[in-house]
């Protein structure tokens, strides 16, 4: 039986499948003009025992992601296929980005913060602590691409055990927060979501769509200046990892593999993975082709739009 529980003859994902691809569909027919009909959807690695937040480097042209309960960061090559690892130990990396000077940011389940890697080697703890209390485990992050502040959510799932992090007592409601990219400060943007899990802009940044797994629902906010208002559901799917498309779509890793949504909040299309994913990214040259973490593999697949903003 296949992940959807159908009968499917079994696929070598060393090799390109039918055209297009079959495991891509449109549920709606606003989604049919991503689908590239002769793009073939790759492993490119598989190995890891749970893969989260890609994240793509378009300078070094290479896409990094984390293998969290083996302490690691890998990074597939464009240039020649290659993966390496990339960083070990990793704190228990989960969510990457990178900001707008090419740093990268990571949040870290095993030191219960929110790190960033400097161009000497260094590494700055961005957020640890909220009004004196430890964070939980900061999940995943985005920069804004206007003002440069760092959005991350923090829900407890890193210290819910010792597998993905270090078992320890939760001394704040999960929440998402703010850091201000001047002067560091950071602020509660809010906790009206039960576990804050992937978060991304609107391309024109006016909406904040986090992904609440604790929920099982995907929630939209206004962005107001430093802070949000105006919360409400805007899908019934506890997305994991979530990205926004260059049209305002948003796409989110979930069990099925991804599914898309409109800017209204229907579902339009669906990218069937044989397993789990938890988070996406867009990357390439182009910003068109979607990178996915999906349990012990890393896919991808060339699509018919570019991601939006940075990540």
């Amino acid at each position: 039986m296949s992940a959807w529980g159908q009968q499917a003859a079994p696929r070598n994902w060393n090799e390109p499948g039918a055209y297009p691809d079959p495991d891509i569909l449109a549920t709606d027919p606003r989604f049919r003009k991503y689908i590239v009909f002769n793009a073939p959807m790759q492993r490119l690695f598989t190995g890891t025992l749970w893969a989260e937040g890609p994240a793509w480097n378009g300078v070094g042209r290479y896409m990094v992601w984390s293998d969290i309960p083996n302490d690691r960061q890998l990074r597939w090559i464009m240039d020649d296929n290659r993966v390496t690892i990339f960083r070990s130990p990793s704190g228990n990396s989960n969510g990457n980005t990178f900001d707008r000077e090419g740093r990268q940011l990571s949040c870290e389940h095993g030191g219960r913060r929110v790190a960033r890697y400097e161009v000497n080697g260094a590494v700055t703890a961005v957020a640890e602590r909220f009004e004196g209390k430890r964070l939980n485990s900061p999940n995943d992050v985005v920069v804004h691409p206007g003002d440069g502040s760092i959005w991350f959510t923090d829900p407890m799932y890193g210290i819910n055990g010792n597998y993905e992090g270090n078992q320890a007592q939760s001394e704040l409601k999960p929440a998402v927060y703010r850091v201000d990219a001047q002067s560091g400060a950071m602020t509660k943007v809010t906790d009206e979501v039960n576990q804050p899990n992937g978060l991304c802009f609107s391309p024109d940044l006016k909406k904040l769509y986090i992904g609440d797994t604790g929920g099982g629902e995907t929630k939209v906010f206004d962005v107001d200046g430093r802070g949000l208002r105006n919360g409400k559901t805007f899908a019934k799917v506890g997305n994991d990892g979530i990205r926004c498309d260059a049209d305002g779509n948003v796409w989110g890793g979930s069990g099925p593999g991804v599914q898309v949504f409109s800017p209204d909040g229907a579902m339009i299309g669906q990218i069937r993975l044989p397993e789990r994913c938890a988070n996406l990214c867009f990357g390439g040259v182009k910003r068109n082709r979607l990178f996915m973490t999906a349990s012990q593999s890393l896919f991808s697949v060339y699509v018919g739009v570019a991601g939006a903003g940075l990540a």
